[in-house]
């Protein structure tokens, strides 16, 4: 995720061509480590999926049961090897990264809303403004998104609409979904917060959640990587790794 710092030292506005500090040492580093963790988290995640390829809602759901969804059915082939932790099928190892990791992903996510909350981070760069959920502006970022118009020189170094509101989808909705379900499965957590499972609906109703949830930060994933390529690997990914950006040139100029 980039967090626009905005300007350069220069008192002019930065324009097109401009090299500006963009990312911030705390977004940068949450940015690779929350990559991993949830690169960990997901691939565990499908190796505990393949021992039961099969979602339900409530309290209770096993193999009679009706599901809501079965992946794989009677013949399905589960998630190949070389896209789950560990390889072979293990399902008390996957459980093993599965549950270290996710400390991991609850203590990341933890110390970087903090921040983001404390820096003015959320409600200067992420939140958005009043004028920018009007559905004439929304509309028009999306007709130049897919006519892949992206923002060019000052503009393109705070984040847009669509950019704000898919960022607070993540850090405001499915993260924290994913962590409260995952702790609902957790029968020791339900002892210590049985309020938990009512939240839910049940146990096998939060597992349902918390695929759900997954597949919809896999999504962002795909989306994000996808326009990344789109606007520029080398400069975007430069900014991810060292905080600065080369602001595009606007297009009257190119």
């Amino acid at each position: 995720m980039s967090d626009p710092v905005g300007a350069s030292v220069d008192p002019q506005p930065p324009r097109g061509g401009d090299l500006v500090r963009r990312h911030r040492w705390p977004t940068r580093l949450w940015h690779w480590l929350n990559a991993g963790t949830l690169a960990v988290m997901l691939m565990s995640g499908l190796m505990i999926f393949n021992a039961h390829p099969r979602l339900y809602w409530g309290e209770y759901g096993a193999n009679p049961d009706p599901a809501w969804l079965d992946l794989w059915g009677d013949d399905g082939i589960p998630f190949p090897g070389w896209i789950t932790i560990p390889s072979d099928y293990n399902l008390s190892d996957a459980r093993l990264w599965h549950f270290g990791f996710a400390w991991v992903l609850v203590g990341l996510s933890a110390a970087y809303g903090l921040w983001s909350l404390l820096s003015g981070h959320l409600r200067r760069d992420l939140a958005p403004r009043l004028g920018e959920l009007a559905p004439a502006h929304l509309a028009h970022e999306v007709a130049s998104h897919a006519r892949l118009q992206f923002p060019t020189g000052a503009a393109a170094a705070r984040y847009n609409s669509l950019q704000k509101l898919a960022y607070c989808a993540v850090l405001l909705g499915l993260l924290p979904l994913v962590i409260l379900t995952g702790m609902t499965m957790s029968p020791a957590l339900d002892a210590a917060f049985p309020v938990l499972l009512d939240l839910f609906g049940g146990r096998q109703s939060a597992r349902s959640l918390h695929f759900l949830a997954a597949g919809g930060l896999v999504a962002f994933f795909l989306i994000h990587i996808a326009m990344v390529l789109l606007a520029g690997p080398v400069n975007e990914v430069r900014s991810m790794l060292t905080g600065w950006y080369r602001l595009p040139r606007e297009r009257e100029e190119r």
